[in-house]
């Protein structure tokens, strides 16, 4: 079940606290597991069990660490410039890194790892091409595609076929979807605020 929507951490004022916090740790902590999670999920190819179900405890626990430490963050006044930055870097290595390996295992075809790349590496560049005329927000559209990608991912993970892989199908074909439409949509809202006034 994708988790429920929060609000987007890049819109939280900084609070001035020191980088040195549990918000941040967990956010570096997640970048940590992603070179684990990417062995786990290739050793032997990707066809051995127990490394798969090891991939998919690490996984787990790396998508849970990106809903805490922006609530942390938030409701502990702990919201940092450095979280800021390296959150959604950490949020783009995990995704990367799993759906590059389920790509090189042959769970997904790469066309899709390409498409959804371009779309994430994309959104980013946007955001930093308008920083100066203010901050571009993550829509719901586009918390929706987070959590239907983490869900897909998952199940694609599972050492499992049957109705788990056609549900793996199913979930990650309505995130790719999501991710183009709200691709889309980041480009004209990126183009409606280059148009205002710098900051």
């Amino acid at each position: 079940m994708p988790p429920p929507l929060v609000p987007d951490p890049a819109t939280a004022p900084s609070t001035g606290v020191s980088n040195w916090n549990i918000a941040n740790a967990l956010t570096v902590l997640r970048i940590l597991l992603v070179p684990f999670f990417g062995w786990l999920l290739l050793t032997h190819g990707g066809h051995d069990t127990a490394y798969r179900w090891g991939a998919l405890g690490v996984f787990f626990v790396a998508s849970v660490t990106d809903r805490i430490d922006g609530d942390l963050a938030r409701s502990r006044g702990l919201v940092t410039d450095f979280g800021k930055i390296v959150d959604p870097i950490a949020d783009k290595a995990l995704m990367g890194m799993a759906l590059v390996g389920l790509s090189l295992i042959h769970e997904v075809p790469w066309w899709i790892t390409v498409l959804i790349l371009i779309r994430e590496f994309g959104v980013t560049v946007l955001r930093l091409w308008v920083l100066r005329h203010g901050v571009l927000p993550a829509s719901r559209g586009g918390k929706a595609k987070t959590a239907l990608q983490a869900l897909g991912i998952g199940l694609f993970v599972m050492p499992l076929g049957g109705i788990v892989h056609v549900a793996a199908w199913c979930v990650l074909l309505v995130a790719l979807v999501i991710t183009v439409v709200t691709g889309v949509d980041y480009v004209f809202r990126a183009l409606r605020l280059r148009a205002r006034p710098v900051r």
